[in-house]
């Protein structure tokens, strides 16, 4: 760290006193919320993409993709890089990498220059996120941080909401005739905002250790995510050759050599990417399993969906995001009204939810099924939102209680890898299910007929999920290891 930034933190320090800790959470979720949003919104800025940049369909599609790769490689490492070096100055520094490379996409001046901005874009989305919880985790307790993870659920959910709509308006818009740069502008004093208020606010706490990174941890970490991701989101397009399986074969093995260093080093005590002790915590592995299986059917189901309501029904991006908009509303207002619950019965909310989760997806799978108009799914999207908004919190409540203040960035960042790992999961066999199924002369019935097929793995998958949590909370009862409430 530079020393002009080592006397910006250390004259917060000593000028803040104790600080104010819910203005600083505010600053903490904006930066969140420019993420989401950031994410959300270019889904419908592609087509002006493509028409200032002269893009392919191949290019665009790497605008999208390598943002989850860099984004879900970084998560972990630099998760970890915050217990070690400090969360809040690699908080600062992600935003304020964000930032500037939100202004390097607004003016790319081609397409292989704004794919090089995304990819930054991603890391320090990567450098950013996994603080945030993790500076909640240390500066909140009780019932406090019950509330605070709740509103995280909540501004999430505002970022997925207002993504599709702020996009919508400002494309069409097409302010100055910039096209589609000021979707990636707008994040400038966002983030300056954002910058500006932890800088201030954010009251003072222990700083990170002095234990040497992991580097072969993480690069081993990155490169099993990579080769992981990358065929699964890249499959499809490519026919699923045999390099694609090779490289997942690859990427597995990188992942049991990437586990087993971290084994080595916690038996020799050295610093670990992802401490080797929550590995075999039997709730936090819960956590890692849940997060990337529940998110498998979310972000697949809503990535097929957006597909079906535009290409297959004809609906323009502002109706097809309206359309949606029930969900994210369902999150944010589960999310406040269970966040005053704090830590009380984590897993039998974690049970209850996604059992209603399942229920919003059979739904929306008989709405698809039947034909019906596309205003009908916004009933069971609410269904789904509502449970998604109850369980997520619970959930990250409930495997952050076992990891320790000095883990908190690894555990948090572990979890949000995970997450990403599972989006990936779920667009790659959701696409190829969707896909596969759509003819070359598809009319509305065989979309509709692809979409119905698509939604018996989202379904499957959250029935086992609620066997898997109902199976969890018993063992609150039955096991002392795991929180009683």
């Amino acid at each position: 760290m530079s020393v002009g930034a080592d006397r910006v933190v250390k004259s917060r320090e000593q000028g803040r006193g104790s600080g104010n800790r819910w203005a600083a959470l505010f600053a903490l979720y904006l930066a969140m919320f420019m993420n989401i949003l950031d994410v959300s919104v270019v889904n419908l800025a592609l087509p002006s993409i493509r028409q200032g940049l002269g893009a392919t369909d191949t290019e665009l599609e790497w605008v999208l993709v390598v943002y989850v790769l860099s984004f879900a490689a970084g998560l972990l490492p630099f998760g970890r890089f915050g217990d070690v070096i400090g969360r809040d100055r690699v908080f600062v520094w992600g935003v304020a990498g964000f930032t500037l490379s939100s202004l390097g996409c607004g003016l790319a001046p081609d397409i292989t220059a704004l794919i090089a901005a995304r990819a930054v874009q991603g890391l320090c989305a990567a450098a950013m996120v996994p603080q945030v919880l993790a500076i909640v985790h240390v500066i909140f307790s009780g019932a406090d941080k019950g509330k605070a993870i709740g509103l995280f659920g909540s501004v999430s959910a505002l970022g997925a909401v207002a993504g599709p709509l702020v996009g919508g308006a400002v494309v069409a818009a097409d302010f100055y005739s910039l096209g589609w740069r000021p979707i990636f502008l707008m994040n400038l004093p966002i983030g300056l905002v954002s910058l500006l208020g932890v800088l201030r606010l954010l009251p003072p706490f222990p700083g990170g250790s002095r234990v040497r990174p992991d580097w072969l941890g993480t690069a081993l970490y990155a490169l099993a995510v990579l080769a992981l991701v990358f065929p699964l989101v890249e499959g499809r397009q490519f026919g699923w050759p045999l390099w694609c399986m090779a490289l997942m074969g690859i990427g597995a093995a990188l992942a049991v050599l990437f586990f087993r260093r971290q084994q080595v080093n916690a038996r020799q005590g050295r610093a670990q990417v992802l401490p080797a002790a929550l590995t075999r915590d039997g709730v936090f592995v819960f956590g890692l399993v849940f997060v990337t299986l529940f998110f498998s059917c979310l972000m697949g189901s809503f990535f097929m969906l957006a597909v079906l309501l535009q290409s297959g029904l004809g609906l323009d991006a502002m109706k097809a995001g309206l359309t949606l908009a029930p969900h994210p509303a369902g999150v944010i207002l589960a999310s406040a009204l269970t966040g005053r619950l704090g830590g009380r019965w984590l897993a039998g909310r974690i049970a209850a939810a996604t059992l209603v989760v399942l229920c919003g997806l059979a739904a929306i799978r008989f709405v698809v099924a039947s034909a019906a108009a596309p205003e009908a799914l916004m009933l069971p999207l609410l269904v789904v939102g509502l449970g998604t908004g109850t369980a997520i919190p619970a959930l990250f409540q409930l495997a952050l209680s076992r990891v320790a203040s000095a883990d908190a960035g690894a555990g948090s960042g572990a979890l949000q890898a995970f997450q990403q790992v599972g989006m990936a999961f779920g667009v790659g066999i959701q696409g190829q299910i969707f896909f596969q199924g759509i003819r070359s002369d598809a009319g509305a019935a065989n979309y509709l007929e692809a979409a119905a097929t698509t939604m018996l793995y989202p379904v499957s998958v959250a029935a086992g999920l609620f066997v898997f949590s109902l199976v969890a909370w018993y063992g609150t009862v039955k096991k002392s290891g795991w929180p009683s409430r």
